[in-house]
């Protein structure tokens, strides 16, 4: 039985607009957590100890990171160095430098020769030695359309005929190298990429044209113990048999608000040929708490907004209060107050939304299906629009003098052409009904 850790997307120097200056290390908060967060997975894989530990990709939010960053992600995987604990660094769509191949952030591992660390940047197996045994690594980086085909190839065909001709194409490659394992040691795919099942978030939209969907049975194989992947940030297990466990770890920290209510973590393994165990390990990433409410039909705004906040734990939290309002409600929101409701939080923004008067839901009484009488359709309608309520009395006042002064002129019973004219006095209606929108 080997042990592994597997975590992926740790994406270390993203997110800095949710965080803020440290005084005292001149660095942003958020960077600090990511630091934070992943020195807690290495200490897992130093105190079981592990045999292997397995990165899904995504190092960074992009292939040339800062020197500070760089630094802050070399640090923490140095321990397993310095620990003897071999390492596979795979190379995910953020690793990917625009020019040339291979991952331009991770690459720099190989070239200085890092004792024990492999980069995956090509679909290649490599077998790895371990402290209980060997272990045969098939690594998958993120693929792109022009890593399996030419320009030439996919000329003038459609983007679905382009997408099977990519996955028969790695078909093969996948074959050719399963056919060379060594059917005596256990065997782990590590992967990053997008799964035709996986359920997605933000993920969706950090890749657009440039990847493809792999289908899940391309890795559910017998010839696998373990698939490991990386790039959808939400932990799941794609293949519920577990024959093989087919598993995103997801990313160990909340990279925005679309990763609000995902529990973040890594996955341990007791990898064993044929009966692979794994658990997932929740770590204690930085909160991020959305507090919405709609304060526009309410009396006391400022007081409801308040009320909204102390009903959520907001403590060192990453916040946004989004709160939708009327025009003439502006001037009743104390925001000095609002800031002082949220001081608790690590940073917090606030969003006030007006809402449209223009568009407004259809009132039931003034539907075209019901009759009702003129003034009473416009008293409805006045009824719903507070932005009128100052006009009000003077609008139903004008209403009255314009229906008393119609009456007036047709006592008489009305010929063909007044009944036109009529028609188009009260609003189209020869039965002096009106529809209000």
């Amino acid at each position: 039985m080997i042990k592994i850790l597997h975590l992926s997307d740790i994406h270390m120097g993203s997110g800095f607009c949710h965080g803020r200056i440290n005084a005292e290390t001149g660095l942003n908060t958020r960077l600090e957590d990511f630091v934070k967060t992943l020195s807690r997975c290495i200490d897992r894989a130093l105190a079981d100890p592990v045999d292997l530990v397995l990165f899904g990709g995504d190092a960074f939010p992009d292939a040339t990171p800062a020197p500070y960053v760089q630094e802050a992600f070399a640090s923490q995987f140095r321990r397993l160095v310095d620990a003897n604990i071999p390492t596979v660094l795979l190379v995910g769509n953020h690793d990917q430098h625009s020019q040339g191949q291979g991952g331009a952030s991770l690459c720099i591992y190989r070239t200085l020769g890092v004792p024990g660390f492999v980069v995956g940047d090509k679909l290649t197996t490599h077998r790895i030695e371990t402290r209980n045994g060997s272990v045969q690594v098939l690594t998958l980086p993120w693929l792109t359309h022009s890593t399996l085909m030419t320009r030439q190839e996919t000329e003038g065909l459609s983007m679905e005929s382009v997408n099977q001709l990519l996955i028969e194409r790695l078909r093969v490659v996948l074959e050719g190298e399963i056919r060379r394992f060594d059917p005596d040691v256990p065997t782990v795919l590590l992967g990053h990429l997008m799964a035709d099942n996986a359920s997605l978030g933000a993920e969706r939209f950090l890749a657009v044209g440039k990847g493809f969907t792999i289908p899940l049975s391309l890795l559910t194989r017998p010839c696998f113990d373990y698939v490991a992947l990386g790039h959808v940030h939400r932990h799941q297990n794609l293949n519920k048999s577990n024959n093989p466990p087919v598993i995103y770890p997801g990313s160990i920290e909340r990279v925005d608000f679309s990763e609000e209510k995902e529990d973040k973590g890594y996955v341990m393994i007791e990898l064993a040929q044929g009966s692979t165990k794994w658990e997932f390990c929740q770590v204690s990433a930085r909160s991020f708490r959305t507090i919405e409410v709609d304060i526009s039909k309410v009396e006391d705004p400022q007081k409801a907004i308040m009320k909204a906040i102390a009903k959520h734990d907001i403590q060192d939290a990453v916040v946004r209060l989004i709160y939708k309002l009327r025009s003439e409600q502006l001037d009743l929101i104390d925001s000095s107050s609002l800031h002082d409701a949220l001081s608790a939080a690590h940073t917090y923004t606030i969003q006030p939304e007006l809402v449209s008067q223009l568009a407004r839901p259809r009132i039931p009484e003034l539907s075209a299906s019901n009759s009702i009488d003129p003034m009473a359709a416009l008293q409805t309608y006045l009824n719903n629009r507070e932005d009128l309520k100052d006009i009000a009395e003077s609008m139903l006042e004008a209403a009255h003098k314009l229906l008393a002064d119609d009456e007036e002129i047709y006592l008489e019973p009305a010929t063909d052409e007044q009944k036109s004219q009529n028609h188009l006095l009260v609003g189209g209606t020869t039965n002096t009904q009106l529809s209000f929108l």
